[in-house]
């Protein structure tokens, strides 16, 4: 199979955000950088694949040129070769920009199957990947937990509420959103840190894709949130307020 995974390098989750001037942006500056968590799993779902049935798994990522560290972690990881899209203006451009690109670099390689993240963890916004396969012309699932490969094409697991899954027979090509924690991730081992710094890393700019940048959702401002706190005093028996209590942190919380 040939598997393309489309990551993006998202900033640390620990990293402090802070506005920059205009409030249209973060302040990129002093920030730390890492790979998206939901395409973490992607690409660990796609090296699975690949090891289970052959093939080749090629990264594409979208960015400045700092992305190309992310790039280098997915190599180390397993990955064969990587397309960089160079895009110094990515922070501008909507979702529908940016799987534009995506799709102009990926359609020349014809692969069995795409993944992404199910959204980033910067915008969270949850469509590049849908969008990507309407622009691919390939059939597509999200929430997707496990992929297994047939003999007519895919059977895949999916997320549901409340802890309910399906599973869903699919045609391949296709392309796949995939949600965290349907498997336990791998670290990059030393040996395929140097065997990265030998694979195919081809840059291809956003010019020569021919994408125009003008979005077509503009953003107005950013803000950050603003921190609450509250408190809530549960009455009754010692029973009663542990139910309320297991009722609050299941509907209100989601934490259960």
């Amino acid at each position: 199979m040939k598997i393309v995974v489309a990551i993006k390098q998202v900033p640390d989750r620990d990293a402090a955000i802070r506005m920059a001037p205009g409030a249209k942006e973060i302040d990129e500056r002093e920030l730390q950088w890492a790979m998206n968590e939901p395409d973490a799993y992607a690409l660990e779902e796609a090296l699975q694949l690949k090891e289970k049935h052959g093939g080749e798994v090629i990264v594409a990522s979208a960015g400045p040129e700092r992305v190309g560290t992310t790039i280098r972690e997915a190599l180390a990881k397993g990955a064969d070769r990587a397309i960089h899209i160079v895009a110094d203006d990515l922070g501008a451009r909507d979702a529908l920009g940016v799987a534009r690109l995506l799709a102009r670099a990926v359609a020349p390689e014809s692969p069995d199957l795409v993944l992404t993240g199910l959204q980033s963890e910067d915008r969270g916004e949850g469509q590049t990947g849908v969008i990507l396969a309407e622009l691919l012309g390939l059939p597509h699932a999200t929430l997707i937990l496990h992929v297994d490969r047939t003999e007519t094409g895919l059977r895949v697991k999916r997320e549901l509420e409340e802890g309910w899954h399906q599973w869903i027979e699919m045609p391949i090509p296709a392309v796949l959103t995939m949600q965290s924690g349907g498997n336990k991730l791998r670290y990059a081992t030393l040996m395929g840190i140097k065997r990265a710094k030998a694979k195919e890393l081809r840059a291809v700019s956003a010019a020569e894709l021919g994408v125009d940048a003008t979005p077509a959702i503009v953003l107005e401002g950013m803000a950050a949130p603003q921190k609450q706190k509250s408190t809530q005093i549960l009455r009754g028996s010692p029973r009663e307020a542990a139910a309320e209590l297991v009722e609050k942190l299941k509907t209100e919380a989601r934490v259960l």
